[in-house]
Formats: C-alpha cells, structure tokens, sequence
C-alpha cells in the first residue's frame, strides 16, 4: 500500500516537472520573438572599390611561331662527292666563310685546258692586229699608188699628142691609142683606190672583229670553268648559326637538296594570324612583349609587317614582330605568346572588370555605393576592357563607389556593408592580436597577486570557493536552490 502510493507521488511530481519546463521555454521563445521584432533588416556584405584613373591599354593577345631573321639553305650547284666538312651543327659562321669542299679534280683539269686555250687565241689576236693586216693595208696602198702614177704619165702622154695633132704633126690613130691607154689607166687607179677603202673600212674591221670574237669565246670558256671549279667550295651566304648539315664526308651532294643550313638568330621575327578586327587597331611600330614558358621575363619587339590581304585559307591578317635575341632564348619553330600594345590611353577613368553588369557592346551596368551605404544601378559606357580593367568613358566620376563582388541580383536602395580587402582584414587581425597579446600580458601580471590571495582564501575554508569556482553568481545558486525546493514539495 505504502509502495503504491509512494510510485504514484512520484509519478505526479514528474508530471509537474515537465509541465513547469514547457511553459519556461514557451516564455522564452515569446520573449525571443518580441525581440526579433524589433530589430532591422540586416546588411548585404559586398566587396567595393573607387573608381580611379590610371592607363590603360588595348592589348591583342595571339599566339605566334618564331622565324630567324635570315635563313639560307645552301644547295650545290654541282653533282659531287663531299670532301671535306669544315664545320659542325650549331657552330657560328661569319659570312664569307668556307663550310665544306667538293671533288674537284676533274674540273681544275677543265680550267687548265681553258685557260691554255686563251692563251692560245690571245696570241692569235695579237698577231692577226700586227701582222696579216698590216701587210694586205700596205699592198693595197701601194697598188694605189702605182695606179696614180700610171693613170698620171698616161695623161701627160694624151695632153701631148692632142697638142701635136692640133698642130697636124701626128696621126689621128696615135692620138686615139693615146686615149685608150689613158682609159685604162684610169680604171685601174679606181679600182685599187676601192681595194684600199673596203680594207680601210670593211676588211680590217672585219679581221679584227674575228679576231677578238675567238679571244673573247676563249676568255668565257675560261671563266666558265673556273666559276664551276669555284662551286665545289660552299661559303656562307650570311652569318649566324649552323643548324643542319644532313651528309658526311664521302656522300654525294646533290643539286636537288641542301647541303648545309644557315640560321641568322641575332634577331626572330614572330609571325601571327589575327582577326581582321584585332588588325585593323594595329600599326606597324607597335609594342610587342614576347612570352614563352621557361623565360623568366618576356621580351620586348615591335611590329615590323602587318599584311596588306587577307589570308585565303583562314581569313586572318598575317602580322610579324621583329624582336632582338642577343641571348638565342628564342628558337625558331617554337610558339610564343605575343601581347601587341594597340592603343594606350592616359589618365583614363577604370574599373575592375568584376564591377560590371549586363555588358553589352559598349554599353553595360555598375552598381554605385552612396555616401548612405545604399546600392544603386547606374548605366556606363565602357571603352577599352583589358583582362583586370575596364575603361569608363561616361556614366561614373572619379572616386565613386562601385561594386566588385556581391552585385549581381542586388536590389536598388539595398543597405550594403562593405568589406575590407584581404591585406586590410589581415593587417587588422595582426593589430588586434598585437593588442590582444598585450592585454593578456598585463592581465597576466596582474593575476599574479590574485592567485597568491586565492591561495590564502583555500586556506581559510569556504570563504575562498567563489574566487576559485566557476564564476555562477550568488543569485543563480539561489534560484536552483527555489527550483529544487519546489521539486520536492
């Protein structure tokens, strides 16, 4: 009887428990909502920054493959065995420079047979001017001179029988012989004074004329061998670096493939394909800096060529970049990265490429933080945009607030708070720890006389239990003092 009674008075007493929890809590949530009520709308936490003016730059960024500045692929001009080698791949060379030697003895037997037979015509000139020539010349003028002579006493011989026969003391016929032979001796002078003019202007021409031909065939025949003897010598048409050499000594050398290649690396010429829109914003002279992977810094050209057609096959503008290699860092037919500096503007008016909204052309959105710290949407318009930064041409001034991060979907008149960058939030953490160590040192030292005090109170008995408890205050020990106390009524 007493057991059962006893489980029932515990039962109600839990009841009662619970019931008391219930409504403790039920009075804290109303008391909780009461005072969410009240509070604010919280703040949206964005990343913002002033609008600032600074350079920028319109950049075209395109791959491109490195070219020597000059190459030369040096083919024989003669089928023949390699003789000698007298440089190795990647050696320097000069221009001018002997590279390798050719067999050659056939033609050095071909050159001294040429060279014999214009000394051979040489001498036949010389004698053709100064001995056949001269005498034929000096028959003729003396045949004319014979012809004048006798054309001369058979006049003499005419006049006088003419006057003999006027005067009746000579026969008729005798003076008439007398004509004949002044006739023929007429004759006879022209025709050796026309012997002596056609020496004197067609013959000895003429003679000289086939004289000099057969030295002159003789000069180039000689020449000619010994320009082929001179091709079994390769020189250097330019200097730079060997970068091929395909045969060994004893191999034939071919006039259908290079013996030896010759790059001038000194400088490269980058060659790209860009859109036509990218190339109509270039100029030749243009900035250049050349990347490639292993450089520790890029290198600086400019632009030396921008084609003036397009090109067929992918309708792009073919441009090149001349840039110094004093180093030979860059290697021809390796691709580089080339960033063209198109167009700079001073003092420009930009923005992080983040801040805007809705770009479109050159039309696009920001949003501007006012001095109420409320978001707003204004509409800009946008110039040139590089990778970081974007130029404002119209729509924002100098020192305005515009938002980086956060932006998108934001409502105008939206209470904003802005967030400290990185290095800002991270010197401040420092600071505080700083002061923080600080506070703590001193909290240290002061703590010091306080524990020795506490030591004195343990000693004492109870009276030191609440400097070296848990810190509940008096009045909470009262209140779970009611609470159990009501537990057991």
């Amino acid at each position: 009887m007493n057991l059962r009674f006893m489980d029932k008075h515990k039962g109600i007493t839990g009841r009662v428990a619970a019931l008391f929890a219930v409504t403790l809590a039920f009075c804290l949530g109303l008391t909780g909502c009461g005072k969410g009520e009240k509070e604010e709308a919280p703040e949206v936490s964005v990343k913002a920054i002033p609008a600032a003016t600074a350079d920028i730059s319109r950049v075209v960024n395109t791959d491109a493959i490195i070219f020597p500045i000059a190459q030369s692929a040096i083919t024989p001009k003669i089928n023949a065995p390699v003789k000698k080698f007298y440089v190795v791949r990647g050696q320097k060379v000069r221009q001018g420079q002997l590279l390798a030697t050719l067999e050659n003895r056939d033609l050095s037997a071909a050159a001294l047979d040429n060279k014999g037979a214009y000394a051979q015509a040489e001498a036949a000139y010389s004698t053709s001017l100064g001995a056949t020539l001269p005498e034929e010349h000096a028959k003729a003028e003396l045949d004319v001179q014979t012809a004048q002579q006798e054309l001369a006493a058979q006049q003499k011989l005419y006049d006088s029988r003419q006057d003999l026969f006027k005067q009746g003391a000579l026969p008729r016929k005798d003076l008439d012989a007398a004509a004949v032979s002044l006739a023929q001796a007429k004759s006879a002078y022209n025709i050796a004074k026309k012997h002596l003019d056609g020496l004197n202007a067609v013959g000895k021409q003429g003679a000289i004329k086939t004289a000099t031909g057969q030295l002159t065939s003789a000069k180039g025949k000689l020449l000619n061998s010994e320009v082929q003897l001179s091709y079994s010598e390769v020189h250097s048409p330019i200097a730079g670096f060997v970068t091929d050499r395909p045969l060994y000594p004893g191999e034939m050398a071919s006039t259908a493939a290079p013996l030896l290649t010759v790059m001038d690396i000194s400088q490269i010429i980058a060659k790209a394909h860009i859109p036509q829109s990218d190339a109509l914003q270039l100029h030749k002279g243009d900035a250049v800096t050349i990347s490639l992977a292993g450089l520790e810094k890029p290198i600086n050209g400019k632009v030396s060529l921008i084609s003036p057609a397009l090109d067929p096959n992918s309708t792009t503008v073919e441009v090149w970049v001349q840039a110094p290699n004093p180093d030979q860092l860059l290697r021809p037919g390796t691709t580089a990265q080339i960033a063209i500096t198109a167009q700079t503007v001073k003092d420009a008016l930009v923005v992080p490429s983040a801040a805007l909204l809705n770009a479109k052309g050159d039309a696009a959105q920001v949003m501007i933080v006012d001095s109420q710290n409320q978001a707003s949407s204004r509409d800009v318009k946008t110039g040139i945009q590089t990778g970081q930064q974007v130029q404002i041409v119209s729509g924002l001034k100098p020192g305005e607030v515009v938002v980086t991060e956060g932006a998108y979907g934001l409502p105008d008149k939206t209470k904003v708070k802005i967030e400290k960058p990185e290095t800002e939030a991270a010197a401040g953490e420092g600071a505080k720890e700083k002061d923080d160590d600080a506070k703590s040192g001193n909290a240290t030292e002061a703590a010091k006389p306080n524990a020795a005090k506490g030591a004195k109170a343990a000693g004492n008995g109870e009276k030191g239990k609440p400097s070296a408890g848990s810190g509940e205050k008096p009045s909470a020990s009262k209140g779970n003092g009611k609470k159990d106390s009501g537990t057991k009524d």
